[in-house]
């Protein structure tokens, strides 16, 4: 008989032994912490683990970032130069891309992208090729946290089977791995990393103690769960009730506009009321990372049981539907007011970014606007602020490089019309009431403002 090969173990201690020494590592700020993908998730949850003093290394396969980074330059608004500088500086945080220095790490955070295929099915090939990346480096003692969103069931059966198999080393006994869903807001200057309760669920006991450890030492409050399918669950489920409520009120006001009723004045009543009723708002469809993306994720995984997600896949499709009815509105509007067609006319976009205050374009409906106004060979500019050039991506690369117009009296009134797509609060909005003639408004951000007989909201 062939004698089996033995998996390696930590050296001179029990598999109890090593959590402990861990755990104290943690209190005591002596571990190492590694956070790979240095995003709208990565860069604000290491910037929190340097100022708890811990040693962090940030790894990221994009050269620019580390480049920035290391020159003390932040490429996220609400992150500022000089407490990257400082972080940099100090040593407290070292930007890398290589990825060989994931072996003297302590714990391993994995932030990286999961978006959808052209079919609208989770493309898990960050996910699968960072896993490898460390399976590669991974050594006895080291915990493992997966903070992507993801369809419940990723941890145990997708980065558990590649780790063990490529490292020969068994989760919960000679490395410890973790789910615990990431909850950034960018742009939301009341809540931040270090603020928000982090929900965590272990493979095994001995991972929840030692991610509930780790987490503990930045962030304010760790709630535990059963498993990392629930930790899953848990995210899903909360950007899944965003989708389903502003998919209803986006239906409401399609009807109330169709009865001659404004639904954010319906809006604005009914949320006085102090129970049983929280306010959603309409919009031109959904944007960023989670909510267009999220319950996908969960319709595709739950096809696996044979079960249907109706409820939620319709959600799905009104917000989908909603960039066709803003240019829907805007081509009724056109026409009735100046017998124009949307052919030749000259449409301004304010705001490419998904949501107001931010840079970031990730899922932005203003995408879908703009494509459709193009099919119906309008001409097409924008604003943002924060946006100076649309970045290359790969679902819209008709508009990369494409600059943000500046914003002067004589641009707006060149225009047929304005579409607000992004409420940014540094936009000049009395200029446009002033300027524009004819403005389609899809976040109610003129309300208030002079010339209402031009705006039409959508």
């Amino acid at each position: 008989m062939t004698a089996q090969p033995q998996k390696p173990q930590a050296a001179d201690a029990s598999p109890e032994a090593d959590i402990d020494a861990l755990c104290q590592a943690f209190i005591k700020r002596k571990a190492k912490i590694g956070i790979i993908g240095l995003g709208y998730v990565g860069l604000p949850l290491a910037c929190a683990t340097c100022a708890a003093e811990f040693s962090t290394t940030g790894f990221d396969i994009d050269l620019s970032k580390i480049e920035k980074l290391s020159r003390g330059q932040s490429y996220i608004g609400n992150i500022h130069n000089d407490k990257v500088a400082e972080f940099v500086k100090s040593g407290k945080l070292r930007p890398t891309s290589d990825f060989g220095l994931l072996g003297e790490m302590d714990a391993i955070i994995m932030c990286v992208p999961t978006p959808l295929n052209r079919n609208r099915e989770p493309d898990m090939t960050y996910v699968v090729e960072t896993t490898k990346s460390i399976a590669r480096h991974l050594r006895p003692g080291q915990l493992v946290v997966l903070e992507s969103t993801t369809y419940p069931g990723t941890t145990r059966d997708l980065i558990i089977p590649i780790l063990e198999e490529a490292s020969e080393l068994t989760s919960g006994q000679d490395f410890f791995v973790a789910f615990s869903p990431e909850r950034e807001d960018p742009g939301n200057p009341k809540y931040h990393t270090a603020i928000i309760p982090k929900v965590v669920g272990g493979d095994g006991p001995a991972a929840l103690r030692l991610a509930q450890t780790m987490y503990s030492q930045f962030l304010s409050a760790v709630v535990t769960v059963s498993s990392p399918e629930t930790a899953e669950a848990v995210k899903l489920t909360e950007n899944i009730f965003r989708s389903v409520n502003i998919a209803l009120v986006n239906e409401l006001k399609v009807i109330y506009d169709a009865m001659g009723i404004d639904i954010w004045e319906v809006i604005e009543a009914a949320k006085t009321k102090p129970f049983g009723y929280m306010p959603f708002y309409p919009g031109p469809g959904l944007g960023g990372h989670c909510i267009p993306i999220d319950p996908f994720y969960l319709t595709w995984r739950a096809r696996e049981f044979n079960i249907s997600t109706k409820f939620i896949e319709l959600a799905g499709e009104i917000n989908v539907s909603m960039p066709r009815h803003v240019v829907n509105k805007l081509s009724e509007a056109l026409d009735a007011r100046f017998a124009k067609s949307l052919n030749g006319a000259k449409i301004l976009i304010i705001g490419m970014a998904y949501k107001k205050n931010v840079a970031d374009i990730r899922e932005s409906p203003s995408f879908a606007v703009m494509e459709l106004l193009q099919k119906r060979n309008a001409d097409v500019s924008f604003h943002d602020p924060y946006v100076e050039t649309i970045p290359p991506t790969r679902e819209h690369a008709a508009f990369n490089g494409m600059a943000s117009a500046a914003l002067t009296p004589e641009m707006l009134a060149a225009q047929d019309a304005v579409v607000i797509v992004t409420d940014h609060d540094n936009i000049d909005y009395a200029m446009i009431s002033d300027n524009a003639q004819l403005i389609v408004d899809t976040r109610n951000a003129m309300a208030g403002i002079a010339r209402p007989e031009i705006v039409v909201k959508a």
